[in-house]
């Protein structure tokens, strides 16, 4: 009979991690008899990250006295003890290529559900030392399992443990884990995965995800070229005092790829400064004949902003990187929100011509909000649009104008708020594209659901960075990127397009993320030994080795940052 060994519990505490602080629960040491289980934790036990780890569906982390003798001899070590892998429950037997999702089991009084494999994350790496250890309990096929709790009860080391039932779909936990994080998944065990009800959320979402991906595999969405290609300027056209549409075409005269409504160009700018910089523009109108069309505002203290809006002149050559993003209009029948503010219209308005073109008879919100009409570029080309359309509503709010301007504009009062969306009576059923500061569309997401949206029907398109997604740090200072402290490296440019910075690769460098971090540049990780993908970024330009391999390759035109390393200069879209 399997036999509970140890129950371990730990609360969340600071620890020092390569100079930064992170807040842990992975410390977790035997409890010595009877401990109390809850819905929710083991009394004395707490995580430090929510997101990833607790709540009910990973109550109880279990790992087997089997795999702590499999560690031991891979790494050559004798000082493991119980707790040691962040585990609850420390167990001889209930391995896992036998448990399956959906297992019951009796521990003394309590009752447990098997839910999920355990999430991939440094910090149990960090704990015992081995880096690499989360790439290893998925490749090695020995994650551990979370469960949920069904009865409450107290348990204590000793204990046997009692299966009540066996899980509907006979999927062990093992073959669980490596569905999310290895290659050559079978669909049809994903559905199976999908059809157990035991199986946490959280995974069933990330299973859902990859049965999309699979069924749009047929679709070619990767970019229509490497790298940067050379473009032409064909016209540079003033929209207002501050912003200026810049027409781009293939210098031989020959037709552009074509792009999506509401995708963006990274551009290279050459002759700006010491190193080119990059920065990323969204098209202002569809793709045609005519070329690739974008609208830049001229920033006060923006090098590359300035350049293009008060400098650049027709004949002038741009490097530029092929039509990229998922910030696209859906095809269907539903009311189409365009929601924007300020220069944010330019991806929204790309729709509207799309919508035009297209003679769409479905209903259009156009919502838009700027100081005044001298701030509104382009602002007659969208009324001119929405005039086309049978079904188009246009909504104009003017924060610093006159009521005189306000009056021939037919604008609102004041900034677009809350407020203001919830009182024009928005569809439910609406799908919305919001555009525009970070503030406005968080602001706007909230109205929105409030106005009875489906937030998922939401979609927003940033222009800067990316939010960062790094589980447990605390204490992060949030400073803009910058270059990195000490001497400069000699070794391969990297470009950080949306962070607006380039930095030579350190000489002594581990990863592209470990550069990230070292220049306050946001980003995105988990795992941080290529298991996760949750640093997945595009790779606008170059080539890039790995160490260690990731366990399943990303995306064509993507790049896992927490183990690459540059093999040339490389242009990533963060």
């Amino acid at each position: 009979m399997p036999t509970l060994l140890s129950v371990n519990v730990g609360m969340p505490k600071d620890v020092n991690w390569e100079g930064r602080t992170v807040h842990t629960g992975v410390w977790k040491y035997p409890v010595h008899g009877p401990a109390m289980v809850r819905r929710l934790n083991i009394d004395g036990d707490g995580q430090g990250d929510t997101a990833g780890h607790g709540g009910e569906q990973r109550a109880v982390l279990v790992y087997q006295i089997q795999s702590y003798r499999h560690w031991q001899r891979h790494f050559g070590r004798d000082d493991l003890g119980y707790g040691q892998f962040g585990e609850n429950l420390t167990v001889d037997g209930l391995l896992d290529d036998e448990v399956c999702i959906g297992d019951r089991y009796r521990i003394g009084e309590a009752e447990f559900e098997v839910t999920q494999p355990r999430v991939t994350c440094y910090r149990v790496g960090l704990r015992l030392g081995e880096p690499e250890l989360p790439a290893l309990l998925v490749s090695h096929h020995r994650p551990g399992f979370y469960m949920r709790v069904v009865r409450e009860g107290r348990i204590q080391a000793g204990d046997g443990i009692v299966q009540t039932r066996t899980g509907p779909g006979e999927l062990s936990v093992a073959d669980t884990d490596a569905l999310l994080y290895l290659p050559d998944r079978d669909p049809a065990t994903l559905r199976l995965a999908l059809d157990i009800p035991a199986l946490s959320p959280g995974w069933q979402g990330s299973f859902r995800e990859l049965l999309d991906a699979d069924e749009a595999s047929g679709a070619d969405n990767s970019p229509a070229w490497s790298g940067f290609r050379t473009l032409r300027v064909s016209e540079v056209t003033p929209e207002s005092a501050t912003v200026s549409s810049i027409h781009l075409t293939a210098p031989d005269g020959t037709r552009l790829p074509a792009a999506h409504a509401g995708q963006y160009l990274t551009l290279r700018i050459p002759g700006v400064g010491r190193t080119a910089p990059v920065r990323s523009y969204s098209l202002s109108s569809v793709p045609d004949a005519d070329g690739y069309r974008i609208s830049v505002k001229h920033e006060p203290h923006g090098t590359a902003s300035s350049y293009l809006t008060t400098k650049l002149q027709p004949g002038a050559v741009l490097e530029v990187a092929a039509p990229r993003g998922d910030f696209v209009l859906a095809e269907g029948t539903a009311p189409v929100l365009l929601v924007s503010a300020g220069i944010g219209l330019t991806p929204v308005l790309a729709m509207l011509h799309e919508l035009a073109a297209q003679g769409s008879d479905r209903e259009i919100w156009w919502i838009h909000g700027a100081r005044g009409p001298r701030e509104h570029p382009l602002a007659a080309e969208a009324h001119a649009l929405l005039t086309s359309l049978p079904h188009a509503r246009e909504h104009l709010f003017y924060s610093g104008a006159t009521h005189e301007e306000r009056r021939r504009s037919h604008a609102g009062v004041g900034r677009l708020s809350k407020d203001k969306v919830t009182a024009l009576s928005v569809p439910a059923d609406a799908i919305a594209y919001v555009c525009g500061p970070a503030s406005f569309m968080a602001d706007m997401q909230a109205a929105l659901t409030a106005a009875g949206l489906d937030p998922a029907r939401i979609h927003t398109e940033l222009f800067g960075a990316l939010p960062s997604i790094n589980p447990g740090l605390t204490g992060q200072a949030g400073r803009p990127p910058h270059q990195p402290s000490g001497p400069p490296g000699t070794g391969p440019l990297v470009t950080f397009a949306r962070s607006g910075i380039s930095v030579p690769f350190p000489d002594r460098g581990r990863d592209v993320l470990e550069l990230a971090d070292a220049c306050d540049v946001p980003a995105r990780w988990s795992c941080r030994t290529g298991v996760c993908h949750t640093c997945a970024t595009p790779l606008l330009s170059g080539d890039v080795t790995y160490s260690p391999l990731p366990l399943e390759p990303p995306p064509a035109g993507e790049v896992l940052i927490c183990c690459a390393r540059p093999g040339t200069d490389i242009v990533l879209d963060m």
